[in-house]
């Protein structure tokens, strides 16, 4: 049981370090977008559902 842990651990950390990690620059930017388009998506919403509420409160 415990060999077949650390072969895990051991197979895990090999991989990871294959793995190319961005830099801080790249993941600012990546950040900075995913908050506007989160923001954008939010505030398309919001307007939509106000419109809504209004085009349902003439029908009712």
């Amino acid at each position: 049981m415990f060999n077949n842990l650390r072969q895990y651990l051991t197979e895990s950390v090999s991989e990871l370090r294959k793995v190319a990690w961005p830099d801080r620059r790249t993941v600012t930017n990546l950040t900075l977008i995913v908050i506007a388009v989160s923001v954008a998506v939010g505030a398309y919403i919001s307007v939509l559902d106000i419109v809504l509420h209004g085009v349902v409160d003439q029908v009712l």
